[in-house]
């Protein structure tokens, strides 16, 4: 029974770095053509994630995850030849964040399909268990 506990724990913690990745592609989003009070384009924020391996953990195939960081890019910003712009630069450009609309949505999908996966897993083990508690009775 403690396994089906470790399977729970192993999907939930898929969700939550699930659910953090879907939160800082939101932030992305919606920063797209934003600037830090500074005058520096804003730049793209990106979660780092880490299995947690134990010797332990191997031996039982239980790995769950975890967010090690969240970064932001290193990704140079979009450069734009405008001139007539105020945040031009002495050459014309300028510089706007480093993200990209579409790749966004991809990652949210992404996201999206994993977290899903996850719920589907821990729906399995929990009715694994009910069936289980059922036997017992």
């Amino acid at each position: 029974m403690m396994d089906l506990f470790r399977a729970f724990e192993v999907s939930a913690s898929g969700m939550q770095a699930q659910r953090i990745r879907m939160n800082t592609t939101a932030s992305n989003l919606a920063n797209f053509e934003s600037y830090r009070t500074a005058g520096e384009p804003y730049r793209r924020l990106e979660p780092v994630f880490e299995a947690i391996e134990t010797p332990e953990n191997l031996q039982k195939g239980y790995v769950p995850v975890r967010v090690r960081e969240i970064r932001q890019s290193d990704e140079p910003f979009r450069l734009v030849f405008d001139p007539t712009n105020p945040r031009a630069d002495a050459e014309g450009f300028v510089r706007y964040p480093n993200v990209e609309p579409v790749k966004e949505m991809v990652d949210m999908i992404s996201a999206i399909r994993t977290y899903e996966a996850n719920l589907n897993a821990f729906r399995t083990t929990r009715e694994l268990a009910q069936r289980t508690l059922e036997l017992w009775r």
